[in-house]
């Protein structure tokens, strides 16, 4: 009898048992980068009661990002690094792998994301010097239109359950669902938002992306977004968006603006939305 192999996550194979070499040249710029925007988020950290000894803030930032660019495997391995070595900023601390995993499990998130904030207008400059050339159709948008901005939804992965502190958890825990918006021009994260509620709809961050739009921004949405109010919303605000429609979708042709056998340009009305849109279809082998 064959017994069929139960499919791999990817994402769950350990690829490699030894963290990175270090890099002085990056940790230089990392630690250029970083320094004014952990300083300027020590009041706020005090604020919120982080305080401990040896896993202060500072540390905590500098255990993040090595754990990141240098992938290290675990924690067990971080908690051997940071007593051998100097990861980045962090001088050297013999701390025990369970005092580190409980520092993770009661860290505040906010002051990460506070960090990121505080950054991005730094990095936005760095990118604006380089003056890199940009795809055709981002500079005919931004001729148009004021931001570019792509918003997703994502689900985030099952919990490893690893942690002495998770191993109650139902197998197949999820750790949530975050939206994140980008600048289609610069790459760079604008906003990011979490929710707890794993099983969330993308539809959740409506409201926060409706708070985060001005007039003349070009939303680049997925189906996950799709919904006509929100649609109506934006076009209210002077924004403008593009999305996929679905295949169910009922409207009413008002203009042919082009019709050929690659491209069909239209203006429409779809059924319950006040204002005409465009809907542009492109033949992709035998399908519009």
């Amino acid at each position: 009898m064959s017994h069929k192999k139960k499919p791999r996550n990817a994402d769950h194979v350990r690829r490699k048992n030894s963290p990175s070499p270090s890099n002085e040249v990056i940790e230089e710029r990392l630690q250029s980068l970083l320094t004014p925007a952990i300083l300027g988020q020590q009041g706020y950290a005090r604020l919120l009661g982080v305080r401990n000894r040896l896993l202060s803030f500072p540390v905590m930032v500098a255990a993040v990002l090595t754990l990141l660019w240098r992938q290290v495997p675990s924690v067990c391995e971080l908690s051997r690094m940071l007593g051998r070595e100097n990861c980045l900023w962090a001088p050297l601390l013999q701390v025990s792998q369970q005092a580190l995993s409980q520092r993770f499990l009661s860290f505040p998130a906010v002051l990460f994301q506070q960090v990121l904030l505080t950054l991005l207008p730094r990095l936005d400059e760095r990118w604006a010097a380089r003056q890199r050339p940009l795809p055709a159709a981002v500079v005919q948008a931004r001729q148009h239109f004021r931001e570019l901005l792509v918003a997703d939804g994502s689900t985030l992965e099952a919990l490893f359950r690893k942690l002495k502190a998770l191993e109650e958890l139902p197998a197949g825990t999820l750790a949530g669902k975050m939206c994140t918006v980008v600048d289609l021009a610069s790459r760079l994260p604008r906003y990011v938002w979490f929710t707890d509620q794993a099983l969330a709809h993308d539809t959740t961050f409506l409201g926060a992306l409706l708070n985060a739009s001005r007039p003349r921004t070009l939303w680049i949405l997925d189906r996950g977004f799709y919904d006509f109010h929100f649609f109506e919303q934006l076009i209210d605000s002077a924004a403008a968006w593009i999305s996929r429609s679905k295949s169910n979708l009922v409207y009413q042709v008002c203009e042919v603006l082009t019709h050929n056998d690659r491209i069909r340009d239209r203006v429409i009305v779809v059924n319950g939305c006040r204002h005409r849109l465009r809907l542009v279809e492109v033949r992709f082998g035998g399908h519009w």
